[in-house]
């Protein structure tokens, strides 16, 4: 499974050091070891970006087949692990967990799924949704 922060992940110049820029608009942000946030604090901060949110919850083994969206989308997991594929080829997987977040840009095809062999209690993650620019 690739993780953002191999080499031939992209960086973009002047960006934010702790987000992992991939290509066509992707952007991965680890949880800040830190200064970890709450879910409210989280959904705020999605709020000061423009998303609109919602709070998600799948049981382990759950698959959603490759689909995209009309809107912009973050993916914020709260608990447990969520599985984002953004080819079909398995190095192109990125593993979110507690903390961590994927920004997907408006029709990027994709997959997610939550491991089976997870947490018992599955995945929980907020959805937040803006309109393309």
């Amino acid at each position: 499974m690739k993780k953002p922060s191999d080499p031939d992940s992209q960086k973009t110049e002047g960006s934010d050091p702790a987000a992992d820029h991939l290509a066509h608009g992707i952007r991965v942000l680890r949880a800040e070891k830190n200064q970890p946030l709450s879910e409210v604090e989280a959904e705020a901060r999605l709020h000061q970006e423009g998303y609109e949110s919602f709070r998600w919850h799948d049981v382990p083994g759950v698959v959603y087949p490759r689909h995209r969206h009309e809107q912009d989308e973050c993916l914020w997991v709260l608990e447990g692990v969520l599985d984002i594929a953004l080819t079909d080829a398995p190095s192109q997987t990125i593993r979110l967990q507690p903390g961590d977040r994927i920004y997907l840009p408006a029709r990027f095809p994709h997959r997610a799924s939550t491991p089976a062999d997870s947490s018992p209690n599955g995945v929980t993650y907020l959805v937040g949704q803006k309109n393309a620019q």
